[in-house]
């Protein structure tokens, strides 16, 4: 690799958060980590060989190609693909061996007819609609729904799930959607409809509902060390780390503009240090002058504009030397940077920090 710039992953701290989660929940609950958007930038294949090495239930993927990159890896855990899927493109759940999500009876039927034509049965979860608002059969009409589902002999209906959007900041609202879900379960029981897996956690309810546990959780966030809220008493490691190395460094006179709209000024007589990231390799713009990075285990703001693929710091009368290491994401000494911090800046979540950084950058996995 000649690239000055690169991400770390390190999969001994994704281990030990999913070990985090495993002693969270009972050990008669599943666990299905999120993989997909290639495991939130960390790379979907190391980061899934490796849970599937920790004990990892189930895997859940947004799409059906991302399902059949794992498979073609030789991963054969059970794959969940959570997102839509056209009716069209059932094929490679068969040929692939893939757990489909059900939110409407288009797809329910073309699944049942591959099924039929290749006499196999497939497993299939139902998305429930509990106050999400987006994918999922709404769950005033779900108990209809699957009941009919029931006589569909080729589907085999191993879950029901369901999703939160105010996990972090409404519990009211949440455990009226894990009350909603409860309800319907017990319903389906009452009618002899017996569905093994019921599943409704994600990060934030498996750490703080434990009435969401169900038979399932599905923790994304916290196993790539990644917090849904501040202040929270359990501590995950970060696995995402962006490092590059200085390639110059040069003496600029006071009140000298850096970078496109000189938006920074140097104060006084000072040394400038290029850095090789820039908003095309996922670092963003707004980043500029507010984020800092570290060098030698102190703190740098960034100065000026950040360019498609470098941007400056200023540090004053530190001599650096052409090469040294600097850390945009992650622990250098005793500083740490992390992707909150980077979310805060841009007024995001770090969710889009490490996707947008993961896809652009070269990763180099530790231990290799």
């Amino acid at each position: 690799m000649f690239r000055p710039a690169w991400l770390e992953i390190n999969l001994d701290n994704l281990s030990d958060n999913f070990k985090k989660i495993k002693k969270i929940v009972s050990p008669s609950v599943k666990v299905l980590v999120c993989v997909k958007k290639d495991a939130y930038g960390h790379g979907m294949i190391p980061v899934s060989k490796r849970l599937v090495k920790e004990g990892v239930d189930y895997l859940g993927v947004a799409d059906i190609d991302e399902a059949i990159r794992l498979r073609k890896e030789k991963i054969n855990k059970p794959i969940l693909v959570m997102g839509a899927v056209l009716p069209k493109d059932v094929e490679p759940f068969f040929k692939y061996d893939l757990v489909a999500s059900i939110s409407n009876w288009e797809l329910a039927y073309a699944l049942e007819k591959k099924a039929k034509y290749f006499n196999k049965k497939i497993k299939v979860h139902i998305k429930v609609d509990t106050g999400m608002g987006r994918l999922g059969v709404l769950y005033t009409q779900a108990y209809d729904f699957i009941k009919r589902l029931t006589k569909l002999k080729f589907l085999e209906l191993e879950g029901v799930f369901s999703h939160f959007p105010l996990a972090e900041t409404d519990p009211k609202f949440t455990l009226k959607q894990i009350e909603r879900l409860k309800e319907l379960k017990q319903k389906l029981l009452n009618s002899k409809i017996n569905i093994p897996l019921y599943h409704c956690a994600n990060s934030s309810a498996t750490l703080f509902y434990k009435e969401s546990h169900l038979d399932m959780v599905r923790p994304g966030l916290v196993i790539y060390g990644l917090y849904p809220k501040k202040n929270m008493d359990i501590k995950f490691k970060p696995v995402m780390s962006l490092k590059a190395r200085i390639v110059l460094v040069k003496r600029l006179p006071k009140n000298f503009g850096i970078s496109y709209g000189h938006t920074y000024y140097t104060k006084k007589d000072t040394n400038i240090a290029v850095i090789p990231v820039g908003y095309g390799d996922g670092y963003f713009r707004k980043f500029s002058n507010k984020a800092f990075v570290l060098i030698r285990g102190r703190r740098f703001r960034i100065a000026g504009r950040i360019c498609m693929d470098q941007f400056m710091v200023d540090v004053g009368n530190l001599k650096l030397k052409i090469g040294e290491e600097v850390v945009l994401l992650g622990r250098q000494k005793k500083e740490i940077i992390l992707a909150e911090e980077l979310a805060f800046i841009s007024k995001t979540i770090p969710y889009e920090i490490t996707t947008s950084l993961g896809s652009h950058l070269p990763r180099i996995y530790i231990p290799s």
